[in-house]
């Protein structure tokens, strides 16, 4: 139960220490006072408000705001304080939440019982507290995806349970079905490799990959016979000077052997000339073998066409298969002889069929214990249906259909079951979705009848509502002050509310109002206990004539005894 909240610089508030009790409290007020701010406050405190809609609550030129709210424990948020490692109090909870501006940031900072907690604690926390239903929420309630957690909240603890199994088995059935999918992956990709490896290998074997330095070689064969006319002109000009001799001059031969024999002669008058001349001689010999080389040469050059086109062929088609695999030649060698050992390798597929049957099995499961959810959730439904239909009758909607429509969708950890809330506030219109057809008063009856079915089974023991009444009003306005009154008995229950009605039900009344001051904006709250005071509260909320309304509120006040 909430029992104190304190709030400092936030919104048109300067600072504000406020004390509550149980059953049924009010806020009333006019329009822009900073009725809804106080529940804006607390929403913000208990994990709400992530984004930059905190700096609307933010006072305007300060520093530092805060915001402070004191429950009274139980047994169950001491276990969530606990299971968090927090410091608790066996009777009371304080939650705050505080701002500061440094270096033109906003800074916040949350805290339960002193202790420096983050939002998703606060969040873990909040349902244990506080249920709060503003108009937004309104807008939720008609959302499909939204339907399915609230008929879920009010399932039996059967259902809660099935639901866990549904979650597990879902898990369980989804990992072996990743493991298996990785599987085939790896085997369908193993498989592309492998066929492309033997289509590799079918080509470097055709390619007839033998020495790595055969580009090299037919790059020089292809030079020779590309220039085999020069080279023909430069042998034949090379062995005129050396051999045959040009114009009537003699060769270089020809000179070498005059020299010869001029040496032998030499030597065979004077013997110490012997070692040089066996030198000339080896030169000579060595002369005589390069004409030989170079005739021979002279013979190799001549031209062929044919030979050059195949052996150009032959380098383009070498140079074409290292650029698309990119690797050398000596690279491209090395590369067909791993892969004729690459295919002695089993395609792993061994473990295939045992986990095509794990799957399945768990798949079963899974259906299974989805079937099981799905039978439950409409045995819920049907209640919830009857339910809620007694409890629109009350709030003057005796007409109104309502049913919860099951469609299926693909397994996922909630099940196979999407839900749409079908209404109709009319005898012999079609049900049609909840959002579609209901006016805003019918759905913020639709909303409170459900959250009193809900408050019926758990949640927390505070319930707010902002405006619940909207578009509602007469003898509607009284149903709605009972059923809220109603559910004050084991409820604490608030509600801002512009109703005269419904104000004067409650046991506890708070009053806001907003004053002008030096041009600045102030909000101030107060507790209505004088029935004076309340009487002139609901006198101005009813309006119209002053005499009038005055008799109006005694009347609503004396129907209502705090």
């Amino acid at each position: 139960m909430l029992i104190g909240l304190r709030l400092q610089n936030i919104a048109l508030i300067d600072s504000l220490e406020l004390s509550f009790q149980k059953g049924f409290t009010v806020l009333t007020g006019e329009t822009g006072a900073g009725k809804s701010m106080l529940l804006d406050a607390l929403d913000s405190l208990l994990g709400g408000n992530p984004s930059g809609s905190v700096t609307k609550l933010i006072r305007n030129g300060t520093q530092l705001s805060s915001i402070e709210a004191t429950f009274l424990s139980n047994s169950l948020i001491r276990s969530c304080l606990k299971e968090y490692d927090l410091d608790f109090d066996e009777s009371d909870l304080v939650v705050t939440r505080e701002w500061r501006f440094r270096d033109n940031r906003l800074h916040s900072r949350s805290r339960i019982n002193g202790s420096v907690v983050n939002r998703q604690q606060l969040l873990s926390l909040r349902p244990l507290l506080i249920d709060i239903t503003a108009q937004g929420q309104i807008q939720d309630f008609s959302l499909p995806g939204k339907q399915l957690s609230w008929l879920d909240k009010l399932g039996s603890s059967e259902l809660r349970n099935q639901l866990d199994n549904v979650r597990n088995s879902w898990d369980k059935w989804h990992d072996s079905f990743l493991n298996l999918t990785s599987l085939r992956e790896k085997i369908n990709q193993f498989q592309k490799n492998f066929q492309d490896s033997q289509e590799l290998l079918e080509v470097l074997e055709n390619a007839n990959l033998n020495d790595p330095e055969e580009e090299k070689k037919l790059k020089i064969e292809q030079d020779r016979l590309v220039n085999s006319v020069k080279l023909q002109e430069g042998v034949i000009n090379l062995l005129n000077h050396l051999d045959l001799g040009v114009e009537e001059i003699p060769s270089i031969r020809d000179h070498i052997s005059l020299c010869l024999d001029q040496f032998k002669s030499m030597r065979n008058l004077d013997s110490s000339l012997i070692s040089n001349y066996d030198r000339f001689y080896d030169w000579t010999l060595l002369l005589n073998d390069l004409i030989s080389e170079l005739n021979k040469y002279s013979l190799s050059l001549e031209a062929d066409p044919q030979y050059l086109d195949t052996l150009q062929s032959r380098l383009m088609f070498l140079k074409n298969l290292q650029k698309r695999n990119n690797l050398t030649l000596n690279e491209l060698i090395e590369k067909r002889d791993q892969l004729k050992n690459l295919f002695n390798e089993a395609i792993p597929n061994k473990d295939l069929e045992e986990l095509e049957m794990i799957e399945e099995n768990l798949r079963k499961d899974r259906d299974f214990e989805n079937q099981k959810l799905s039978k439950l959730r409409k045995k819920s439904a049907g209640m919830f249906e009857n339910k809620l239909e007694k409890i629109l009758s009350l709030l003057g909607l005796s007409d109104a259909k309502f049913k919860v429509d099951f469609l299926l969708k693909d397994p996922t950890q909630l099940g196979v079951d999407n839900v749409k809330f079908l209404f109709t506030a009319n005898p012999g219109h079609p049900l049609a979705p909840l959002g579609e057809v209901a006016s805003g008063g019918e759905m913020s009856r639709v909303l409170l009848a459900f959250k009193t079915i809900l408050a019926e089974i758990d949640g927390s023991n505070t319930l707010l509502f902002d405006e619940i009444d909207a578009g509602v009003s007469g003898r509607v306005s009284g149903a709605v002050a009972s059923l809220l009154k109603d559910l004050s008995r084991h409820k604490q229950v608030f509600c801002v509310t512009h109703q005269p009605l419904i104000a004067a039900a409650a046991e506890h009344h708070f009053s806001v109002t907003k004053h002008v001051k030096n041009g600045i904006a102030s909000s101030q709250v107060s507790k209505l206990i004088e029935f004076q005071q309340r009487k002139q509260e609901l006198a101005d909320l009813a309006g119209g004539n002053k005499l009038d309304a005055i008799h109006y509120a005694e009347r609503l006040l004396e129907q209502h005894p705090a």
